[in-house]
């Protein structure tokens, strides 16, 4: 199985591959896609939903997992995340893949086992869990696959649910 992890943003976005096999996982692409400031935000969607294309065609994940906005102070901001998130759910759904979100809390705590985690605790356990000793990873793509392995933790709790209690 594999599953496309996505840290929405509208000029930064985070996106991970990681496949799993038996009870092992495995990283297999992440990047962070760039859209220049210069351009307004239609066109930076645009170009960010033409990229996220590519990258579902090219790695076919069979499940896509998305981090939902932080609504903070700055609504603006959360806004613009949750219109970046919206690229990620109209990929899912013109490619029939099904589509789970997590809250940034609950990725942290999946991957570090606590909650409030910095960016850089997320990666450096994302590094560890995936063996990939990646010290300058941005945090953009380290967080797409914590929220890939958040949805991994999330299927393997599922499944070991579903046997315990047959």
């Amino acid at each position: 199985m594999r599953i496309l992890g996505v840290d929405p943003g509208t000029i930064n976005m985070g996106v991970g591959v990681i496949e799993l096999i038996d009870d092992s996982v495995t990283h297999l692409y992440s990047t962070t896609l760039k859209s220049s400031q210069k351009y307004g935000l239609p066109k930076r969607l645009s170009l960010l939903l033409d990229e996220l294309a590519i990258i579902v065609a090219k790695w076919k994940p069979d499940s896509i997992a998305i981090e939902h906005p932080f609504v903070g102070k700055n609504i603006k901001s959360a806004l613009a995340i949750g219109q970046a998130q919206a690229l990620a759910m109209i990929v899912a759904a013109k490619n029939d893949i099904e589509l789970s979100m997590y809250s940034p809390s609950e990725v942290k705590k999946s991957v570090t086992d606590y909650g409030g985690s910095s960016k850089e605790q997320v990666r450096d356990m994302v590094n560890v869990i995936l063996e990939l000793n990646d010290e300058f990873m941005s945090t953009d793509s380290s967080d797409s696959l914590a929220v890939a392995l958040c949805h991994y933790n999330a299927i393997r709790f599922t499944n070991i649910t579903e046997v315990e209690f047959r």
